[in-house]
């Protein structure tokens, strides 16, 4: 369903003499409701630089803008030769997401910057309520391919910046890790920061993030320290695979007549950081959904029985076999959730990372798995059948085995390995979408480059990694309670994250042990209760193996929180430290809440229920991690509704709202 297109044409700017004129007199950008400005001028040496700024405090500098090319660059000796605004304000509707509608509602200033030789520069700028975007339009060479070795672009600071970053140290990553605390200037030239950067201005609580959006045909980008003494960063693009000294190479002959537009560079801005979280800023920048009927396409939760170990009981010798996937089944019907998804090991050879073996057959079943079978089972529980499959598996076969996987009645595909954001891995992932939804197959991307605002225009992919989630306690101490909350504030801000919830086997952050089979997780269990409505992903994984659920206190929670939501808001959080967001789905409300290590009340104002009332069911933190106190009580929108966290702990809540009259 679409709602109402608006695009304006602006009058044209006459700015042939203005170069030449007056370098530095810019050309500036507002939004439509005046947050978010930027300015572009030109320097003595020609060289284009934008600028920054929220509510009319900098953010950034005027910053280099430009493009490496193959023999040399297009960012020195520049004029603007032409400008042209417009604006645009349009609504669409998420098949599955944080919101159900979205509004993309922008100004725009479209501006090209000629050299001596009469090449031309475009740079496409965008001012949103809640970021700037800028893109450029690279020009065919006078002969050959279009080859690019580095951008060009930097992000100068006015302020040492308090930022949050995740250093990769290498292109070549799975792209999980921590986004510790940072000093802007001490991100130096040899780090490479993955996206997004996230930074307090230092006004009050307003929070920047520099992020990517609509990534095709092109090589990704990372953040480095300059080495030139200015505060602030510089970009930094993945290098080819097949040839490394460059990041891009177009055939002469796939390069549009008007130039080849790059992937934007996006700066996210808010008066906070959960205002960010709120943002679909990286969606609106993507293209809309070719897919006309997208009733295939269905959110829920599954069961998973990779990260227990596969733990089954009443299962014999549990393991990749049929009866072990056939309690999985069972589980996931009983406890009302849509799917099961069947993980490594289900194939000949099937293995990942290094350990690719070619031989490998994803095409058929190992002995002992009647797949067939257990497909046959699943249909007749109401459960669909999800699939792992190394990616290496569907390079040079992906549309015959997509094909087959949907007349077995798969229903989606977990494709993992893919650790690079290369060119090349990009258009993997572009031929994996068009495929897929070819074939009505929904995808869960893992071992996969963060998000970029894909799952607007293929809403069939559900959930991507990218992130340091929870299987990593099954060998390491690293995702503590201020990992969890960090996340919110970090790498969700660019898409859905797939961080494999609902470990019911809690133990304070001091008792942990790490643990290959039947893991622990630190913190409460309602702190992971909260998860599913703190984390945005349409396919959540319910992690934990059946046993822990059965008659267990919250696993009732599990049963009936949503995956995909028409309203989001977020009630109060800092990075680090605490969040609480609230996602409504139809009429019900339903809120997560979690702390970091240090106990702590807070204190929600309740306001955005208006005058209603509702009846709140509460799933909160009891006297030791695995206990769950529930209990119910009335409230109504203008009061504030305390709850209390214990250190790792959280809070879960379903908010249905009373009829007129009732009690």
């Amino acid at each position: 369903m679409r709602g109402h297109v608006m695009s304006l044409l602006l009058p044209l700017l006459a700015l042939s003499g203005l170069a030449h004129a007056d370098p530095a007199s810019p050309l500036q950008l507002r939004s439509p409701g005046g947050t978010a400005s930027a300015s572009l001028t030109l320097d003595a040496a020609g060289q284009p630089r934008l600028a920054v700024a929220w509510r009319d405090e900098p953010v950034l500098l005027p910053s280099p803008l430009g493009v490496q090319f193959a023999d040399d660059g297009l960012d020195r000796g520049l004029r603007i030769t032409a400008s042209r605004t417009r604006e645009h304000d349009a609504t669409y509707r998420f098949v599955a997401g944080k919101a159900r509608d979205g509004r993309d509602h922008y100004r725009e200033l479209a501006i090209d910057l000629t050299d001596a030789q009469g090449r031309t520069l475009g740079l496409v700028l965008r001012a949103y309520d809640d970021g700037i975007a800028f893109r450029y339009r690279l020009p065919l060479p006078a002969q050959g391919d279009l080859e690019v070795r580095q951008d060009l672009t930097g992000y100068l600071f006015p302020r040492d910046y308090r930022c949050w970053s995740f250093n990769v140290g290498r292109f070549n990553t799975p792209h999980e890790g921590e986004f510790d605390p940072i000093q802007a200037s001490k991100i130096r030239p040899m780090h490479l920061i993955d996206l997004p950067l996230v930074c307090e201005t230092g006004h009050g609580d307003a929070t920047f993030a520099i992020a990517e959006a609509d990534l095709d045909r092109y090589a990704a980008f990372y953040l480095s320290g300059r080495g030139d003494g200015r505060l602030g960063l510089d970009t930094r693009l993945s290098p080819r695979h097949d040839t490394p000294e460059f990041a891009v190479r177009i055939p002469r002959d796939e390069v549009a007549a008007g130039g080849h537009l790059t992937p934007w560079r996006v700066v996210m801005l808010g008066d906070s950081p959960g205002a960010l979280v709120e943002s679909n800023l990286i969606a609106h920048l993507n293209p809309p959904t070719p897919i006309e009927d997208t009733s295939w396409i269905v959110p829920g939760k599954s069961a998973w029985d990779w990260w227990s170990g596969s733990v089954a009981p009443d299962v014999p010798e549990p393991g990749m076999n049929t009866a072990t996937m056939r309690r999985y089944i069972d589980h996931a019907a009983d406890m009302g959730l849509e799917y099961m998804l069947i993980d490594a090991g289900w194939y000949p050879g099937s293995s990942g990372g290094d350990l690719w073996e070619p031989s490998a057959d994803a095409s058929r079943p190992i002995p002992g798995l009647d797949l067939p079978a257990l497909l046959a089972h699943a249909r007749e529980r109401g459960v669909g059948i999800w699939l792992w499959v190394h990616f290496r598996a569907l390079e040079t076969r992906m549309d015959e085995m997509f094909a087959l996987y949907r007349d077995w009645g798969v229903k989606g595909v977990k494709i993992d390995y893919m650790d690079r954001n290369d060119q090349e891995m990009v258009a993997f992932f572009h031929r994996m979408m068009r495929s897929a939804a070819e074939h009505r197959l929904m995808l869960d991307l893992h071992g996969a480059y963060r998000p970029t605002g894909l799952n607007r225009t293929w809403p069939h992919f559900l959930t991507q990694e990218g992130v340091l989630g929870a299987e990593y306690n099954k060998w390491s101490r690293r995702i503590t309670p201020t990992h969890n909350v960090t996340l919110p504030f970090t790498r969700m801000l660019v898409g859905p994250i797939d961080y494999t919830p609902g470990g019911f086997r809690n133990v304070a952050p001091e008792d942990f042990t790490p643990s290959f089979t039947r893991p622990q997780v630190m913190g409460t269990r309602a702190h992971q209760l909260a998860m599913f409505v703190v984390y945005d992903s349409p396919l959540q994984m319910v992690a934990d193996s059946p046993d822990v659920y059965i008659e267990t206190p919250g696993a009732d929670f599990l049963g009936l929180v949503p995956t995909t939501w028409d309203e989001t808001r977020v009630l109060s959080g800092a990075i680090g430290e605490h969040v609480a967001i609230a996602r409504r789905s139809g009429r019900d409300w339903y809120i997560g809440a979690m702390t970091n290590e240090s106990p702590r009340t807070l204190k929600l104002d309740l306001s955005f229920l208006g005058d209603d009332r509702y009846q709140a069911t509460l799933w909160q933190d009891g006297a030791a991690p695995t206990d769950v106190q529930r209990s119910e009580r009335a409230v109504r929108g203008g009061q504030a509704l305390s709850l209390r966290l214990a250190g790792g702990g959280g809070a879960a809540l379903k908010l249905s709202p009373v009829a007129a009259g009732g009690e």
